[in-house]
């Protein structure tokens, strides 16, 4: 009976995507903690970082521990694995245009404060063409997810708010936050997901033996 085998590319890839989720979920952290305008500060700025160095770190012992796989793939998986990864860079990169667009237009019409949930809102768009690039239905929800936390910010929480003497960026604070809690659950998911496909490939090496 055949098995499945399971490719480094794959497990690889799953570790790109924790790794890229511990990367941005900690800015978008990092975006939260400029709105509170130093309350918490230090504290949460070293929650941040020690919960993305966390996922990083998973990220990076998943290509470490993919080193046993097999790099070998037929001529056709080679390809459509290729034509992935460039798509990926397609995706990514028109990512990067809107935001830097959407931040020049923002300046220019001096309305910056919109700049952040409307970038949270191009980051939860650019999901949904990954999500059908790579078959991860989890990027539907996430992409899902950015978008209606971009559309409830913009439509029903003020801007500012003003505790006291201390003024805080709500739209700054909320989206950030709530951002980085999204990306970072995903970072898990798909890190659980990496070690599934080792687990499976552990599992076919020993039904061989």
């Amino acid at each position: 009976m055949s098995q499945t085998i399971i490719p480094r590319a794959a497990v690889r890839g799953t570790a790109s995507g924790v790794i890229f989720m511990a990367f941005f979920g900690t800015l978008w952290a990092g975006i939260g903690i400029r709105g509170l305008q130093g309350w918490g500060f230090l504290w949460l700025l070293i929650l941040s970082l020690l919960v993305g160095v966390v996922l990083f770190v998973g990220g990076i012992v998943l290509i470490m521990k993919s080193k046993r796989l097999s790099n070998e793939m037929m001529g056709e998986d080679s390809h459509r694995w290729k034509r992935k990864n460039m798509w990926f860079g397609i995706i990514f990169g028109l990512e990067g245009v809107l935001i830097a667009t959407a931040a020049v237009i923002c300046q220019s019409t001096n309305h910056l404060d919109y700049f952040v949930p409307v970038m949270a809102l191009i980051v939860g768009a650019h999901f949904f063409p990954l999500a059908h690039l790579f078959q991860v239905n989890l990027y539907y929800i996430s992409g899902s997810l950015l978008c209606l936390l971009s559309a409830i910010t913009l439509f029903t929480l003020p801007v500012k708010v003003t505790w006291g003497n201390h003024q805080i960026m709500v739209w700054w604070t909320s989206v950030g936050f709530s951002s980085a809690l999204i990306l970072w659950g995903t970072g898990v998911v798909v890190w659980i997901t990496g070690h599934r496909l080792l687990n499976r490939a552990g599992n076919n090496e020993s039904k061989e033996a």
